[in-house]
């Protein structure tokens, strides 16, 4: 009955290319694409890239974020989370008339486009990559669908870091080496930090109205301050790891260009400080999506100077 209540209230039916867009969450796509771009560059120092997979990766991953992010518009709006006034959804539904069944319909097209692409990086690469496919595409279903959503508990920083950071980065270096190398993995743990990072962020703004909805997230046990701490910290371990494995030789020298990402990161942090409504959190929820896209280029950007030298 709920969601029949949402629908006599929902507005005229937009179908303008921007409702589109922005029903893809465009600030969250950096969780997809830098994992993607920082694997494939590790992989450029073992051996030669095949851009076509490259670019195949690319677009799967991006479906896949894309897909989760719809997901999530469908099913808060479902259980009564999202508003004409929530801030930082898509608003497809509630503000530009989408039928909730387009929504959902659309993710399962982009977890469908999604896997025809990934037929093909099996076939190019390996069948077992079919299995770690489905899972993270499983991940990204059940962030927000299913009986006991993962958006709802206080492992959905762990689960995105994990499955959107560290599996991505490992996927995109294996089908182009063939093999994971214990560098690739060490070098995938700052940016799924940072991936799990832009979670927390988003967490911390919606805290309020999340408690208010039954959620338990991590911001939600710990605290407000406790989390915005925990924010810092992630930063600061982000950095560190990154330092430590130049001075160890893991990654060269030439990977310390990610500690230019390092202002961009104190700033989604000070954001955060004594603010409590969502609209006045947002340039630090986007600082925090920054720091991820800034720190991911700059260290791609690092590996690839090492490389041509």
């Amino acid at each position: 009955m709920q969601s029949f209540t949402h629908m006599d209230h929902r507005p005229p039916a937009r179908r303008d290319w921007r409702v589109f867009w922005r029903l893809t969450r465009p600030h969250t796509l950096t969780a997809a694409f830098v994992p993607v771009c920082v694997g494939t560059v590790l992989a450029l120092g073992e051996t030669s890239i095949d851009w076509l997979l490259f670019a195949a990766m690319m677009i799967a991953s991006l479906l896949i974020q894309a897909a989760t992010n719809m997901f999530n518009e469908y099913y808060d709006y479902q259980r009564g989370l999202d508003s004409p006034e929530s801030v930082g959804i898509g608003g497809a539904i509630v503000r530009d008339g989408l039928k909730p069944k387009t929504v959902l319909a659309l993710a399962f097209g982009c977890l469908g486009l999604a896997m025809l692409i990934g037929i093909y990086i099996c076939a190019e690469s390996s069948w077992w990559l079919a299995v770690v496919g489905t899972i993270c595409m499983a991940a990204g279903y059940f962030y927000t669908g299913g009986p006991v959503p993962i958006a709802y508990t206080p492992f959905g920083e762990l689960a995105a870091g994990f499955f959107m950071g560290f599996v991505i980065i490992l996927i995109s270096f294996f089908i182009q080496t063939g093999y994971i190398s214990g560098g690739a993995v060490l070098t995938a743990i700052p940016i799924a930090i940072l991936v799990g990072a832009i979670l927390l962020a988003n967490n911390i703004r919606d805290l309020d109205g999340d408690r208010e909805k039954g959620r338990k997230t991590l911001a939600i046990l710990i605290g407000r301050d406790w989390a915005i701490r925990l924010l810092a910290a992630m930063f600061a371990v982000a950095f560190l790891w990154t330092a430590a494995l130049a001075v160890f030789q893991i990654v060269p020298f030439w990977a310390l260009l990610a500690l230019l990402s390092i202002p961009k990161a104190i700033a989604a942090t000070r954001g955060f400080i004594g603010k409590i409504k969502p609209i006045e959190m947002m340039p630090a929820m986007k600082a925090t999506a920054q720091t991820n896209t800034q720190f991911g280029f700059l260290l791609a950007a690092g590996l690839l100077i090492a490389h041509w030298l």
